[in-house]
């Protein structure tokens, strides 16, 4: 490094030994290392946007999305804009002539049945309707009137209930789904009515996973918290040794760990046989301890337990030992000092192993399916099958929705009351 003397200025100017500027050489150097950093994190960033970000999003729009009806009815829908679903009249011959010409354009294509698919889910019998329409319309001639042809085929096209729907999903976003999901619909108005109480499933599993899962939570917490301060206070040879022990569920399957306990609390299994010999119940009166809410909680609580444990053991590893000894060298008793001193410093693990079991607990699915009974499912679970079993993925996709926001509320709630910035893992 050297000097030169600016003479218009007087000031010297530090150079690096060929002669470039000290700042822009550190400039440059800086904008390097920021380029690595960059080149680095790429991949990560990648695989977050397309393993994260793009199903979110694909997510979000299926929640509303419902351009099949434009699609296959291109002829019928603009025609339908003009006809008014709250009189007591069918639409006219013009409508219904377009309507056939459009289911016999998707009959070509093969795609129509997806239609009757769609709308089934708004109202029974649609697909059957577009099954039968697509064998009849198929041999129909020049008729001299389509209204009265297509009402022969199937009685279904003269009620003012089916017309009604297609007009009312002719947009190409709907609320429906949501709609769906809070377990109501829509009168012949158009306007949101609840569905009768027999019939309302998803509030009520709504709430029933927020409750299992704040469960979960609870029994984590008071089975964890000790042994997260046994190991956190253990010499560290004897301290790791147990650490595999925490650890191991994690190399085993969890269909295997689901299983097991499936075989421990069945009313012939291990826990009953164990009750009954030691005189507890008796054999004719064993306990029901799975298919029910029992059987998930005792599952996902040994499945997550190791979730909560880590976060305590890291920040309990922090607390120096010393602040115990002083409190209990100024007079206080042990449990006085744990309450006062040790608690407060574990809150941020616990902050963070609450989030972590709780937000996992919410969206655990295969774990309720097989000790849950009908009881003790999730609304995961229903997700599940909408997107693989009933393929209302819009509905579905409104449920997911809905967790989503549910969970992101939870978030910002914590951070309100807690504040995100206490959340420590070590």
């Amino acid at each position: 490094m050297r000097k030169i003397n600016n003479i218009n200025n007087n000031q010297e100017i530090l150079t690096t030994a060929d002669g470039v500027p000290l700042k822009a050489s550190l400039n440059r150097a800086l904008r390097r290392e920021r380029n690595i950093s960059l080149l680095l994190v790429t991949p990560l960033f990648v695989f977050v946007l397309i393993a994260f970000l793009f199903p979110i999003a694909d997510m979000l729009f299926l929640s509303v999305d419902n351009k099949i009806v434009v699609e296959k009815l291109p002829r019928t829908v603009p025609l339908l804009a003009d006809w008014d679903e709250t009189g007591t009249v069918l639409p006219d011959e013009q409508i219904y002539k377009a309507l056939v010409q459009d289911i016999n354009a998707g009959t070509v294509d093969k795609t129509i049945l997806r239609l009757g698919r769609r709308l089934n889910f708004e109202q029974g019998g649609m697909s059957s309707l577009f099954r039968r329409s697509v064998r009849k319309l198929k041999r129909l001639k020049e008729p001299e009137s389509y209204k009265a042809a297509t009402i022969r085929i199937h009685r279904k096209w003269g009620d003012l209930a089916t017309w009604r729907l297609i007009k009312r999903l002719s947009g190409k976003f709907t609320p429906t789904y949501f709609y769906s999901a809070v377990d109501g619909g829509v009168d012949k108005a158009g306007h949101f009515v609840r569905n009768p109480e027999n019939q309302r499933i998803y509030l009520k599993l709504f709430v029933r996973t927020i409750l299992l899962s704040l469960l979960i939570t609870l029994f984590t917490i008071i089975l964890g918290y000790p042994i997260s301060y046994l190991l956190a206070t253990l010499p560290t040879k004897l301290s790791n040794l147990l650490m595999i022990l925490v650890l191991l569920p994690f190399w085993t399957s969890l269909l295997v760990r689901t299983t097991s306990w499936i075989t421990l609390l069945q009313r012939e299994g291990v826990i009953n046989d164990l009750l009954v010999w030691i005189g507890v119940v008796d054999n004719a009166h064993r306990l029901t301890m799975i298919h029910n809410q029992i059987g998930t909680i005792v599952a996902m609580t040994h499945i997550l337990l190791p979730f909560m444990v880590l976060p305590l053991f890291s920040v309990m590893k922090t607390i120096p030992p010393n602040y115990m000894r002083a409190a209990r060298s100024m007079g206080a008793t042990q449990f006085r000092a744990f309450l006062r001193i040790y608690l407060p410093n574990t809150v941020p693990g616990i902050g963070a192993g609450c989030i972590l079991v709780f937000i996992l607990s919410i969206g655990y699915y295969i774990t309720p399916s097989l000790v849950g009974g009908t009881s003790g499912t999730f609304i995961s679970n229903l997700i599940a099958y909408h997107v693989q079993g009933s393929l209302n993925w819009g509905l579905g996709a409104a449920l997911g929705t809905m967790l989503l926001m549910f969970v992101l509320a939870l978030y910002v709630l914590y951070d309100k009351v807690v504040g995100l910035d206490n959340i420590k893992l070590g």
